[in-house]
C-alpha cells in the first residue's frame, strides 16, 4: 500500500490527527512504526468503548506496524485525570496487577499478538525508577500555566475544586512513556489529546522525533448520553456472554447506530440509515457477538433473545442459587444477585419488576419451599431452589 493510501486508510473517522503530514513522512521511510497505547489497568473489564482504540490499533499491525501496549501499573496508581471532575481515588498495586492480567488476556480478542506486531511493556519499568532528582527534572519541562490550558483542569480551577500536584503529575508521566519507549504514532480517545500533546513536548526536549497524535471518538454508552462507562453501568463487554452482548446492543437507541456501525464494527454506517432501527440493531448485535464469539454465534444469541423476549420463556441457561430456610425474596433477590441492596430488592417488589414462576410478586415475604424461577426486569433471571423453614 502507498504512502497516501496509508495515511487515508489508518486516519478514516479520526478526530485529530497531528499532523497527517508527519505520518506521511515517517510512513515514506518504508520502516515499520512503534505505534503506542496506553492502558491504565483501573477495572476488570475492556468494553467496546475501549475496543475502539483497539481496533485502531489492529488496524496499525494489519499495515505491518509495530504495536506497543502499554500496562500503565505505574499510572494507574496516580490515576488519570483526564475528563473528571474531582481527584480520583487511588488503587493499591494488589488491585491493579490484577485487573493489568484481565487487560493482557482480554486484547488478544482484538489485537495481532505475535511478537513480531506486538510489544507489552508496564511502565512500572522506567516510572519506579525515578528518584527526587529525576522529578524535578520532568517537571521542570512544563509551567504551571500550560497544565491550567487543560480544559479538565481549568474547569476545576475556577470552580474552586481540588486539585492536587499528584494529578498534574500524570501527563508528565505518559508523556514519559513515550520517551522510553521512542514512540512513533500514540493513539488514544479524545479525552487523552492534551496527555498525547504532552509526549509530543517531552520527546522534543529530550531530542526525539516527536510522535504523531491521533485520536478516536469516545462511544457514547447504552444511555445513549455518557461515554460508555463499567462505573455507569451502560456497557457492553467484549468477554460477557454472548447472550448478555446481545440483549444490551437490543436495547441501544436507535440514534447511535451510526456511531456504533462506524466505530465498534467494521460496518458500513450507510447501511443503517437504510434499514430499520431493530433490523439495524439486530446486525449490529450479530455482527459482534461473531466477532468476539466466532461465527454462528450472534445468530444463536439472537435465536435465544427471540425466546426469550418475543416468546416470554425463561433463558435456556441460567444461574441457580440455594436459598437459606425460611429465606424472604428481599433476600433471594440479594443472593442471586438480582439486586445489589435490599434498597433495590424493594424497590423492584414496590414496582411490580419482580416475578417468580411468571407472577408478579409486590411484596416481601418467605419464598415457597421448592425450585423456582426468579426475574427481575427484561434480562435478570436466576433459578431458587427454596428450603422449607425448619
Amino acid at each position: 500500500m502507498d504512502v497516501d493510501a496509508q495515511v487515508a486508510l489508518l486516519t478514516a473517522d479520526a478526530v485529530d490527527v497531528i499532523s497527517p503530514a508527519e505520518l506521511a513522512a515517517k510512513l515514506a521511510r518504508g520502516k515499520p512504526l512503534r505505534v503506542k497505547l496506553g492502558i491504565d489497568p483501573t477495572a476488570s473489564e475492556i468494553h467496546l468503548g475501549f475496543a475502539v482504540v483497539l481496533r485502531r490499533l489492529r488496524l496499525f499491525q494489519d499495515c505491518g506496524h509495530t504495536a506497543v501496549l502499554i500496562i500503565g501499573d505505574f499510572t494507574a496508581m496516580v490515576g488519570d485525570p483526564s475528563g473528571k471532575s474531582a481527584t480520583r481515588p487511588r488503587l493499591s498495586k494488589e488491585e491493579v496487577d490484577a485487573h493489568a492480567a484481565s487487560y493482557v488476556e482480554q486484547v488478544g480478542e482484538i489485537l495481532d499478538l505475535s511478537p513480531e506486531r506486538l510489544e507489552v511493556r508496564r511502565n512500572s519499568e522506567w516510572l519506579g525508577r525515578l528518584d527526587v532528582e529525576d522529578v524535578l527534572r520532568l517537571t521542570s519541562q512544563v509551567t504551571v500555566a500550560r497544565m491550567l490550558e487543560r480544559d479538565d483542569f481549568a474547569k476545576r480551577y475556577a470552580s474552586g475544586v481540588a486539585i492536587s500536584l499528584m494529578e498534574f503529575m500524570y501527563p508528565l508521566l505518559q508523556g514519559l512513556d513515550s520517551v522510553e519507549v521512542r514512540a512513533d504514532v500514540e493513539i488514544g480517545g479524545t479525552d487523552q489529546l492534551f496527555n498525547l500533546i504532552m509526549g509530543r513536548h517531552l520527546q522534543t526536549r529530550a531530542g526525539q522525533e516527536p510522535q504523531v497524535v491521533l485520536t478516536t471518538p469516545l462511544l457514547v454508552g447504552l444511555d445513549g448520553v455518557n461515554k460508555m462507562s463499567k462505573s455507569l453501568d451502560n456497557y457492553v463487554g467484549i468477554k460477557e456472554p454472548a447472550n448478555e452482548q446481545f440483549g444490551k446492543l437490543m436495547s441501544l437507541p436507535d440514534a447511535l447506530m451510526a456511531e456504533y456501525f462506524t466505530y465498534a464494527t467494521a460496518l458500513d454506517a450507510g447501511t443503517a440509515a437504510g434499514m430499520h432501527p431493530n433490523a439495524a440493531k439486530r446486525l449490529l448485535a450479530r455482527t459482534v457477538v461473531d466477532e468476539y464469539h466466532g461465527e454462528g454465534a450472534g445468530a444463536a444469541a439472537e435465536a435465544e433473545f427471540d425466546r426469550v423476549f418475543k416468546a416470554h420463556d425463561a433463558p435456556s441457561e441460567i444461574a441457580e442459587h440455594q436459598l437459606d430456610p425460611g429465606a424472604t425474596f428481599v433476600e433471594a433477590l440479594i443472593g442471586a444477585g438480582l439486586t445489589p441492596s435490599k434498597r433495590e430488592a424493594r424497590r423492584a417488589l414496590e414496582a411490580g419488576s419482580v416475578r417468580c414462576d411468571g407472577e408478579v410478586v409486590h411484596t416481601d415475604g418467605p419464598v415457597p419451599s421448592g425450585e423456582h424461577v426468579l426475574q427481575v426486569g427484561r434480562r435478570r433471571w436466576a433459578r431458587i431452589l427454596a428450603s422449607a423453614t425448619i
